[in-house]
């Protein structure tokens, strides 16, 4: 009795210290179905809506505005409703957005239903990195670069099964719409977090860093970083079908540049792990893409999956260091999820205004590699901030 007793105590304690880093990748998975689903079915949605291709960037730029937006408002927001009521609120909106997308009729409504999934995803985003910070105060590049894995993989997966769901069941909606499964297992999963995690919860703190530089920094840094994966979420379907890909191989390209994502997201931060200062393996995450950019314009049909790959890596590998040398800025938890929920905010601003210039530019210029050469010069640009991002710096360009 004794053994089985100990057996059944080590099972739940195994649990219970499991549980949390399992709901903050379930918290991440929610993040991008809305927007991927989207890119590989454009050519079937513009068919039966009639939208053009500058409306059909609003599928990822409202969005990327909302995760802009709302960061900003929550020193205000964040006082009104405790952290796990804002989060509840969250994962609902993303599912009512796939529900409401299972019936779409018009182009207004896949707008409006893109508008709402982008709320919902900004409000979750927004609290994910806090939550982390507190929960492995100790384990923070790790735990951030499963997040980011997590966030990057439900986007890949969504982008590579949307065409083939939307074929089974012989409707672009059912594509679109099949995701509101994952915020409901999220919501599941949140609701039943262990206790000992509930009773640690801190309320969010009424700080702004908009007087700070070093938050502008940062925030222009991780809104440069995400642009591309903006434009490539956006644009790489619909390149690689005018490159003679289908709907469904279009998919599968998103699907392998998630895959490498995920690699870059987990590799960087645990291989950055022994040391605070993560400016060498930034370097390298920019340089990679650069190079894979640079491939797109230059040798676009014979080498394009090396080409993705190489991007898809250092995109996630991007995300997840710039989200932990913001946390690295500061030690208090609340204080450190008040400066990434700034940094995203003014940073998806700037990602999803990238796209919507980035339509401008194909049509002036009739082709993508415009974009494509757009983006390499913001990623040299990238280069010459990081250096800036010295460990030792950290509490002298910090007030808080």
């Amino acid at each position: 009795m004794r053994t089985d007793y100990s057996k059944s105590n080590t099972q739940t304690s195994a649990l219970s210290s499991l549980w949390p880093i399992l709901v903050i990748a379930a918290l991440a998975l929610t993040l991008r179905p809305t927007l991927t689903s989207t890119g590989p079915l454009l050519d079937e949605i513009r068919l039966s809506t009639g939208i053009g291709l500058q409306t059909a960037s609003l599928l990822v730029v409202l969005p990327m505005l909302c995760m802009g937006i709302y960061p900003l408002l929550l020193p205000w927001l964040g006082k009104s409703l405790s952290e796990s009521t804002w989060i509840i609120g969250g994962l609902i909106a993303i599912a009512l957005s796939g529900l409401w997308r299972l019936g779409l009729t018009s182009s207004e409504a896949l707008i409006f239903s893109t508008l709402l999934g982008g709320i919902g995803i900004a409000i979750v985003q927004s609290m994910a990195p806090g939550v982390v910070k507190r929960w492995y105060p100790q384990r923070v590049p790790l735990t951030m670069g499963i997040y980011s894995a997590f966030l990057m993989a439900g986007g890949g997966i969504a982008a590579t099964f949307s065409p083939s769901i939307a074929q089974h069941y012989g409707s672009w909606q059912a594509g679109l719409g099949i995701w509101l499964i994952l915020p409901v297992i999220a919501l599941l999963m949140w609701w039943f977090r262990p206790a000992e995690v509930t009773q640690t919860e801190q309320g969010s703190v009424s700080v702004n860093f908009f007087k700070n530089r070093r938050a502008w920094l940062l925030a222009i840094y991780f809104g440069l970083a995400n642009a591309g994966y903006a434009c490539m979420i956006a644009f790489l379907p619909t390149y690689a079908r005018g490159l003679g890909w289908s709907a469904q191989s279009s998919g599968e390209l998103i699907g392998i540049m998630t895959i490498f994502q995920v690699i870059g997201a987990l590799g960087a931060p645990a291989l950055s792990n022994s040391r605070l200062d993560r400016r060498p393996w930034l370097f390298f995450a920019v340089g990679i893409q650069l190079l894979g950019f640079a491939g797109l314009i230059l040798m676009p049909e014979s080498l394009l999956l090396l080409w993705t790959a190489l991007i898809g890596a250092g995109l996630g590998a991007c995300f997840s260091l710039t989200l932990t040398v913001a946390l690295d800025h500061l030690s208090a938890p609340n204080l450190a999820g008040a400066l990434t929920a700034f940094v995203q905010g003014i940073g998806f601003i700037i990602t999803a205004i990238v796209p919507y210039f980035a339509v401008s530019l194909h049509e002036w210029q009739g082709g993508f590699q415009i974009i494509w050469v757009m983006l390499i010069l913001t990623l040299i640009g990238m280069l010459a901030v990081t250096i800036r991002f010295n460990p030792d710096s950290y509490a002298a360009t910090m007030d808080y």
